[in-house]
């Protein structure tokens, strides 16, 4: 038994169904990109843009660019670095030490102890 605040014949997100001749998509570009493995691929682009000088290719992920004679060379892959990582690039062991030390002092005083 359907109850009464069901919608049907729509979906998650749908719009107001508009004819097409209410509106005019925005004007647009085709850039056409070159990767190292001679895939080419179109991507369209807004016309008062500047299109990027390099775009991942969407069948192998190698970076394309607009010269199909000298596309750019192959993507350097960066190894995963979890956060800590991240975080050691940018502090010394002392400063750590110090920022722990600071962190430990807030949380004693928190909980009541000196």
């Amino acid at each position: 038994m359907p109850s009464g605040n069901v919608i049907r014949g729509t979906r998650v997100g749908s719009g107001p169904e508009r004819p097409p001749e209410r509106y005019a998509p925005a004007p647009r570009q085709a850039v056409t990109y070159w990767c190292r493995n001679d895939h080419g691929f179109d991507i369209l682009i807004a016309a008062e843009a500047e299109a990027p000088p390099l775009w991942d290719c969407p069948r192998c992920g190698q970076p394309g660019g607009r010269d199909r004679g000298n596309p750019p060379g192959r993507a350097r892959v960066e190894p995963y670095k979890t956060h800590l990582a991240y975080v050691k690039e940018r502090r010394t062991p002392e400063e750590a030490e110090a920022l722990l030390a600071e962190a430990l002092a807030a949380l004693r005083r928190r909980r009541g102890r000196a």
